[in-house]
């Protein structure tokens, strides 16, 4: 039998990739993991995890407002961007420590450095280093897309974002999709004006539409501004530091920063894939069979860089899939039916199985029940945002097909919600459920 350095090589130190080295290091492989970075990849470094913070430091605009209606003596408060950066980052050196732990307690080597994969065996090491494995695991990751364009240079990405100097005055952010959503409801919390440009006429593609159009009137209620059918033309910046955005159908738009927020494309480039004659498709992720196996059979790849779901609960299960499958003798592989994903707005919106409009197409007429409401908290605090609960309910047999929701907490409600619609629960089961009165997820039991 052939003899390698290690016996599993992972290329990228983020969710799947860890969880993977972990995993197998468990199950006695000898395993090594290289990071040109930082350990944690993107959800803990720059990703969900730094944005979940911020976006928790935004609710505290409206809460701080809405307690003087609870009867709370509240003075008008000054929201200071460098604590709550500085207070986020050193977040994100404590988990940054933490994982690094994680893979030094199962013995996993760390190799600090560039990592390319050199042949079927074999991975290339930024310090002019060739090392050997008995399989090699890509775990790279996605990477923010900048538009091409004159000037694109003086925008920032997610990348960029958590380390801004000062909190703009005015923020442009291109795209409309989670990420988008996320940081223009942030940014305007934090008291910045926002404009939203995107090159189509919708957000959130993908989600259900009454949700996603719910999210629309309230965020231009708050005073978000949306230019739809735009695209950048290019970027110019003025002598005093400032912006002045350049877009089709409207006039040029001035701004202190512009972060792009247009989508995340694999991160393959420069990793030597063509030493092994890798397929890649046409938005340059890997191809994989559903055991993570690439074209070449001592190659495999999870996570973002295979552009099946991006979502960090995705790439630890198919992390954790890969591992117990070819290390531990129990296979294994990850069903990608029914994942519930969440966007953290102001309000958030979380949804989970088909869309009504996906329900239709599928299974013609398709039964809707939906819960239109003001939560008990917006009544108090006199606040007009209405919550959202929509249910897709199969024609004939009653089966739950999707749950969509926007409105406080709804990324909470639906985790557990969405247990009942991964088991295939009915809509009989909710309506046999006994109300969990005064709250908001009790209307899952009462949707007409």
């Amino acid at each position: 039998m052939a003899s390698y350095d290690y016996d599993l090589f992972v290329i990228g130190a983020g969710s799947g990739g860890v969880r993977a080295s972990r995993v197998a290091a468990a199950h006695g492989a000898k395993v090594a993991i290289a990071e040109e970075y930082r350990v944690g990849g993107t959800c803990v470094i720059r990703g969900c995890v730094p944005k979940k913070l911020l976006v928790y430091g935004a609710h505290f605009a409206e809460d701080l407002h809405d307690a003087r209606r609870f009867g709370w003596d509240v003075p008008d408060c000054r929201f200071d961007w460098s604590v709550l950066r500085d207070n986020v980052l050193a977040e994100v050196d404590r988990l940054n420590g933490l994982y690094e732990n994680t893979l030094n307690s199962n013995d996993v080597e760390i190799i600090r450095e560039r990592a390319t994969v050199a042949g079927p065996h074999e991975v290339a090491l930024a310090s002019g280093r060739t090392v050997t494995a008995g399989k090699i695991l890509i775990a790279t990751g996605a990477w923010p897309v900048v538009p091409d364009c004159e000037g694109a240079e003086h925008g920032i990405t997610s990348n960029e974002v958590f380390h801004l100097d000062k909190l703009p005055r005015r923020i442009v952010i291109a795209g409309a999709g989670y990420i988008a959503n996320e940081f223009a409801g942030i940014f305007h919390e934090f008291g910045s004006q926002v404009t939203l440009v995107n090159r189509s006429d919708q957000i959130l593609r993908g989600y259900d539409e009454q949700i996603r159009d719910r999210l629309l009137q309230i965020s231009i209620a708050k005073g978000i501004d949306f230019r739809f059918n735009a695209a950048f033309q290019k970027v110019e910046k003025l002598a005093d530091g400032s912006l002045l955005i350049h877009v089709t159908g409207c006039d040029p738009i001035p701004a202190d920063a512009l972060l792009y927020a247009i989508g995340r494309t694999p991160h393959t480039r420069g990793l030597g894939l063509e030493n092994v004659g890798l397929e890649l498709d046409d938005r340059g992720a890997i191809k994989v069979d559903e055991d993570g196996r690439s074209g070449c059979d001592s190659i495999f790849a999870v996570g973002d860089v295979t552009d099946r779901i991006q979502l960090t609960p995705v790439a630890i299960r198919e992390g954790q899939a890969f591992a117990d499958t070819q290390f531990g003798g129990k296979p294994s592989r990850v069903d990608y039916g029914c994942v519930p994903s969440a966007v953290f707005s102001q309000p958030p919106l979380a949804g989970v199985g088909l869309t009504e409009s996906q329900a239709r197409d599928k299974f013609g007429n398709v039964k809707i029940y939906t819960s239109d409401f003001r939560p008990m908290k917006n009544v108090l605090a006199n606040r007009n945002e209405r919550a959202l609960y929509k249910m897709v309910v199969h024609p004939e047999n009653g089966k739950v097909l999707g749950l969509h929701m926007i409105g406080p907490d709804a990324p909470e409600i639906l985790q557990a919600a969405a247990v009942a619609v991964k088991a295939g629960l009915t809509k009989q089961a909710f309506d046999d459920t006994v109300a969990l009165h005064p709250s908001m997820s009790e209307e899952l039991v009462l949707l007409k």
